[in-house]
Order: C-alpha cells, then sequence, then structure tokens
C-alpha cells in the first residue's frame, strides 16, 4: 500500500465506505484493490450486493462525524497515511482508518502490549505496573486495552513515559466507568484509539477486534495472569497470527489465573520474570517492510465484468465449501478450484450479501441467518 495523505473528500468517502454495513477490513481491503477509490466502489456496491436500496452512510452523516472528531481532537488516520502506525499497517488486513484521540507520536515508538486477567491478583497488578514503568524507561510504547486489572496497572505504570489503550467503543466511549479518571489522563498524556464510530458503544463481539489491533500495534505481547479460557489467550493468538513475539509470567499451577501463562509457555512463549527477559525478547525485531509497487510496474487490468458468470459459478462453489466453523480464505480458494482474483471476488460478493460471515483475520464462515 503506497502511502498518501488524503484529502478532505477522500477520507470521507473511506470513511463511508468503512462505515458501511457488511464492509468489514476485508471487503474494504478487496473493494480497494478491485475499484481503486473509495468513491468508486460506493458506487458499484448496489451491484455488487445485488439490491438497489443504498445501504452507504450519507455524505452529512459522515461530514458530522468528521467535524465532531475535529472538535474533540480526535485524528482520523487512514491506513494509507504516514501517521498510521507502521506495525498496524502490516497486519493483513489492516483497520482501514483508526480514531486517535491524544498522542499519535507515541504511536510511532517501539510498542509492546501487556494484558491479562480482569480479575487480576494484587501480585500481578504490581508486576504489571513494575513492568510497563521499565519498559517505558526503556523507550517503549505500553499497549493495552484500558480493562480492570492488568490493564489498567500497566497503563498506570507508563503513563509518565507513554502509553496507549484500544478501546472496544468509540474514543469517546468510557469502558469501564472505574477507569474514567485514567482514561482522562491518558487523552491527555497518552492515547485512545478505536477503529469505531464516536459514540459507538462496545458490546461482546467488538473485543477480539480490539485484541486484534493490541497486538498489531505492538512488537510483542506480555501476558500476565490469564485463565485457561480468556480474551487475553485470543490476543496472544492473534499476536502468533502476525508474528508478533508472545512472551509470559508463569504462576502457580494452584491459581486459575495463571493456567493460562503456564499453557502458553509449554506451548513455546517466552517465560519472563523481568525486564531484561522482555527486552532481550524485543531488542531484535526489526520494523515491518512495507512492501509498494515500483514506479515502473503496470498491473494488468483484470476484466470483472467479463469474469461475472465465472464468479457466479465460484459463489455457488464456495457456499457448498462453507461451514459455520471459520475457515482460513486461502484454503477455501484452494478447494474451490477457482483463481485467487475469482474466488476472491465471489467471497467479496458473499460477504456484502451476508451469505458469509467474515472474521477480523480474515477467516470466513457460512452466515448461520442465511
Amino acid at each position: 500500500m503506497q502511502q498518501r495523505t488524503l484529502s478532505f473528500s477522500e477520507k470521507r468517502d473511506w470513511l463511508r465506505l468503512s462505515r458501511t454495513p457488511r464492509v468489514g477490513p476485508v471487503a474494504f481491503r478487496d473493494l480497494i484493490a478491485r475499484y481503486k477509490t473509495a468513491s468508486a466502489a460506493i458506487d458499484a456496491l448496489p451491484s455488487i450486493m445485488r439490491r438497489k436500496e443504498s445501504v452507504v452512510p450519507p455524505i452529512e452523516a459522515i461530514e458530522a462525524e468528521m467535524e465532531q472528531a475535529d472538535n474533540m481532537g480526535v485524528k482520523v488516520l487512514a491506513a494509507c497515511e504516514p501517521e498510521y502506525p507502521a506495525y498496524l499497517r502490516a497486519v493483513d488486513p489492516c483497520p482501514p482508518l483508526i480514531s486517535v484521540l491524544g498522542r499519535t507520536d507515541i504511536l510511532h515508538k517501539p510498542c509492546a502490549a501487556i494484558v491479562g486477567s480482569r480479575n487480576a491478583s494484587a501480585i500481578g497488578q504490581r508486576f504489571a505496573r513494575q513492568i510497563a514503568s521499565e519498559l517505558g524507561a526503556a523507550g517503549y510504547t505500553v499497549i493495552s486495552g484500558l480493562a480492570r486489572g492488568i490493564d489498567a496497572s500497566a497503563h498506570a505504570g507508563a503513563l509518565q513515559t507513554g502509553t496507549a489503550a484500544v478501546l472496544g467503543g468509540g474514543a469517546d466511549h468510557i469502558y469501564p466507568r472505574q477507569n474514567a479518571e485514567l482514561y482522562h489522563a491518558m487523552a491527555e498524556q497518552g492515547a485512545l484509539i478505536s477503529e469505531s464510530p464516536l459514540g459507538y458503544r462496545a458490546t461482546a463481539r467488538d473485543f477480539p477486534r480490539r485484541n486484534r489491533i493490541i497486538s498489531g500495534l505492538s512488537m510483542g505481547v506480555i501476558v500476565i495472569e490469564a485463565a485457561e479460557r480468556s480474551g487475553t489467550l485470543i490476543t496472544a493468538r492473534y499476536a502468533l497470527e502476525q508474528n508478533r513475539e508472545v512472551m509470559a509470567a508463569p504462576g502457580s499451577p494452584l491459581d486459575p489465573r495463571t493456567k493460562g501463562c503456564n499453557k502458553l509457555i509449554q506451548q513455546g512463549a517466552a517465560l519472563i520474570e523481568n525486564i531484561d527477559d522482555i527486552i532481550a525478547c524485543l531488542e531484535n525485531i526489526r520494523p515491518p517492510q512495507m512492501m509498494e509497487p515500483s514506479e515502473g510496474f503496470n498491473q494488468a487490468e483484470f476484466d470483472w465484468a467479463g469474469a461475472k458468470d465465472d464468479i457466479d459459478k465460484a459463489r455457488d462453489t464456495i457456499l457448498n465449501l462453507l461451514s459455520p466453523t471459520p475457515t482460513p480464505r486461502d484454503e477455501i480458494i484452494r478447494h474451490s478450484g477457482y483463481s485467487t482474483a475469482i474466488a476472491t471476488a465471489a467471497m467479496l460478493e458473499m460477504e456484502l450479501s451476508g451469505d458469509a460471515i467474515v472474521e477480523p483475520d480474515g477467516r470466513i464462515a457460512l452466515n448461520p441467518e442465511f
């Protein structure tokens, strides 16, 4: 993706497209690849969705959102813009746009995430605060999710040196309310990040998306106290998928809050006991290399109109391959027997029409409602 700063109208169109129902990061990426601009993609949506009524938010609503963000001091960053964090841009697919309340400069420093149990022990919270403070002193920005327990302790420990919280709701939504004071302190001294519109209140389904951004922003994820089945382990799984370092603090086998950490260590996560262990894991990691086409490279245009019949046939084939269990897209493409371009176009249409559900990491599943 070539880096460039969007004009007001271009960013407005990016927001309109990304706020359209069923247009997630995968669909957004594929639409831009196919139609080149968000404006052209918006014009093409009715035919792809096979419906005449418009589902795209009106221009007036998006411009009102942009004005509200500007009045609040919230920066809306598109994935192609230089201010967008490099590590997050390297995630496939990355959030098309994020909103940042506070400092954006700390997102361009080396970042490390600290996550863990909401119902954390006193010793776990103390360790999180200590590690965060020492990471900040070593030049790292600490990333977490502003939840109770480990998250809040990590943010508090790094408040003076730089910390950022990824929110499940909009950048103006304080959750949980008990962290309101910390939220306001971070708005002044750190950063609050969201991919949701202002005013949006998070639901349970939004937190996996939040966790994916936490790991995506970071060079590595440090897990301090996590139950065997917890949202914290979802963050660790995303980190592995994104080729990030996973580190875990060991705990007593008698404490259910540390069983997830011990299991991660058994599976190959780095065992950490102090800041030196963490620095040793992170110091040799290089920033992601962003591949951009050279000026002399001209990719052949694909004949989408001529491929319509093949796309329709691929839809039927892929529909039979899908199940309610999310499956990697590459596996579906391989089994479909169609080219990547045809199969991707078919899955895009299935997502937009509601036949399929696409997870934040790109896995695709049959929509049980259809």
